[in-house]
């Protein structure tokens, strides 16, 4: 039996029920635990498994899932040499509880989390915006978040400040085709037209000799 398969009985026999599943692959050790047990978990993990060092709080967006977002956090024990993922589901509307009281390193990486996903916590002393600008729409690690945004900034000489408006782009930068690079575009791009005035280059095919 390996050490993680050993850690991984010992920690769900004494969580009990606060673990809703456990895993062990590619030499890392996963727990999924409630929501609601959060605080129990990582005090337990912090103080009887010896899980010292919070690395990380993360978010993955899973839109067509009930319960949409997994919060995981990353543990690291010094002693045991051993790293332990801990992942949480939480619906969109859902707080979790913040475990700055356990580790108070996750101030900041519970941000980026309600920052980049919108996922809040509960009994945060700041729990504000980190990465992105004051005032900015929406979260931009969300699957369904544009790839252009919803506005962009820019500084305003004549107002002497910076000002928020609407994207704008072309349509040729909206439009996603995903061909593959080799096959090459069937109409020509901004910039291309260049290559259409090459020696030799036929209308159809820009730089392509006869």
């Amino acid at each position: 039996m390996s050490e993680l398969t050993v850690l991984q009985e010992s920690i769900t026999s004494a969580l009990g029920g606060s673990v809703v599943a456990s895993t062990v692959a590619r030499g890392e050790l996963t727990i999924e635990v409630q929501s609601v047990d959060i605080l129990r978990v990582t005090a337990w993990l912090r103080d009887e498994a010896d899980f010292k060092i919070l690395v990380d709080i993360c978010g993955v967006d899973w839109p067509q899932r009930e319960k949409r977002f997994d919060v995981v956090y990353h543990l690291l024990s010094l002693t045991k040499n051993v790293r332990l993922r801990v992942k949480v589901q939480v619906s969109e509307k859902e707080a979790i509880s913040s475990v700055m009281g356990v580790y108070p390193a996750a101030g900041w990486f519970e941000r980026e989390t309600f920052d980049m996903y919108g996922v809040a916590f509960t009994d945060h002393n700041d729990l504000r915006r980190i990465l992105t600008d004051y005032g900015f729409s929406g979260f931009p690690l969300r699957k369904d978040f544009p790839l252009t945004g919803y506005v962009e900034l820019r500084y305003d000489d004549e107002l002497k400040r910076v000002v928020y408006q609407p994207v704008q782009l072309v349509q040729e930068f909206r439009d996603f085709d995903f061909m593959s690079p080799w096959e090459g575009a069937p109409h020509i791009l901004p910039g291309d037209e260049k290559a259409a005035m090459a020696p030799g280059a036929t209308s159809g095919d820009p730089g392509k000799k006869p």
